[in-house]
């Protein structure tokens, strides 16, 4: 490692234990048995071990939604045509899209960045270029991308979420659009956890049996041409991996290095973390997973982090939309922590 991503890499520490054991002592006096909010009550204190803060709000949020194309779409894996990535980039700006409803609903700006696009999009509101290339190279065939490459996108999303946190955002989501980045996502996680290719393969944009059988032997031709070493994240990145993933593993990373709160969404955002994980161990304890998604390479993603969703909706959309209706359930936490009362305030007998 090297420049930006050694220095953000350095700067991530541990969970501040302080501010945990206070969130717990505040959370067992309380009106209600101990522990009795299961899985609310440990957000509250992951939340304080992220921030500092016991009680606080996180009234300031950005999905990160990175968009990038794949030259391995070449190769009939998904059900749509690339020039989809490019359209579903300008409904994401028109706000007609999922994430957009969602994000709405939950409080949070939608940033669009364009990470690699095969299309000419002009900056505008709500839209970041920062374009490494007309998409990536078809990884069936070769490197998707240079180790160069993949350091410059995951620099890229580092930078951007410097950015946002810098404007105020006080918790970061992580979003994706790329026809392909399924299959890139999938290969992604059976190079850095040793799982068969089959196991982690799913149908993406609804693919049938025999396309997905062809998905599964293209990410298997992938596997067996570059070689990717699973000792090497960016080995991994660059040879079988997209721009998009690449920026939000430096998301996830710069969010753990400012101690800003990062809720993961699906398969993609889940192989983006792995290989942040493995650049640094510690970068785990600064993310939650929103929910697992019916792709099930995610959820061997999710087990290789030793992280557990929050929602199991079968759902594949993508797009930050499972990392949206997860805000819902850490501002309930935050709630609960702040404004419930205690049992000397409230006037009621603790256990004998």
């Amino acid at each position: 490692m090297s420049g930006l991503l050694e220095e953000v890499v350095s700067r991530i520490g541990t969970l501040d234990d302080a501010a945990m054991q206070a969130a717990r002592q505040r959370l067992d006096r309380l009106t209600k048995p101990p522990g009795s909010l299961g899985r609310l009550e440990e957000l509250a204190v992951w939340l304080a071990g992220v921030t500092g803060q016991v009680r606080q709000r996180l009234d300031r949020r950005t999905v990160v939604l990175m968009a990038a194309d794949h030259g391995v779409a070449a190769e009939g894996v998904s059900a749509y045509p690339q020039t989809v990535t490019a359209q579903m980039v300008a409904n994401f700006l028109r706000g007609g899209a999922a994430i957009n409803v969602l994000a709405r609903q939950a409080g949070a700006r939608v940033l669009v960045v364009d990470m690699g696009v095969a299309a000419e999009l002009a900056e505008q509101e709500g839209l970041l270029v920062r374009k490494l290339g007309w998409g990536t190279r078809n990884m069936a065939r070769g490197p998707a991308m240079t180790r160069d490459e993949a350091v410059r996108a995951i620099e890229c999303g580092m930078e951007v979420a410097g950015r946002e946190i810098a404007q105020g955002a006080k918790l970061l989501a992580t979003g994706d659009m790329g026809i392909g980045n399924t299959t890139a996502s999938s290969a992604i996680v059976a190079a850095l956890t040793g799982a068969p290719v089959p196991m982690v393969t799913g149908r993406g944009t609804g693919l049938d049996d025999e396309a997905l059988r062809r998905k599964v032997a293209v990410i298997e031709a992938a596997l067996a041409v570059n070689r990717p070493d699973p000792s090497d994240p960016v080995d991994v990145l660059a040879k079988v991996g997209g721009y998009e993933i690449a920026g939000l593993a430096g998301v996830v990373l710069r969010g753990a290095a400012e101690r800003v709160p990062v809720v993961l969404d699906g398969l993609i955002a889940g192989a983006a973390a792995l290989v942040a994980v493995r650049l640094c161990p510690r970068a785990r304890d600064f993310v939650v997973a929103s929910h697992c998604s019916a792709e099930p390479g995610h959820r061997y993603a999710l087990e290789a982090m030793g992280l557990r969703p929050l929602l199991d909706l079968g759902m594949r959309l993508g797009e930050g939309t499972g990392a949206c209706l997860a805000m819902h359930l850490l501002d309930a936490t935050l709630a609960i922590i702040d404004e419930m009362a205690t049992f000397e305030e409230a006037g009621v007998d603790d256990r004998a």
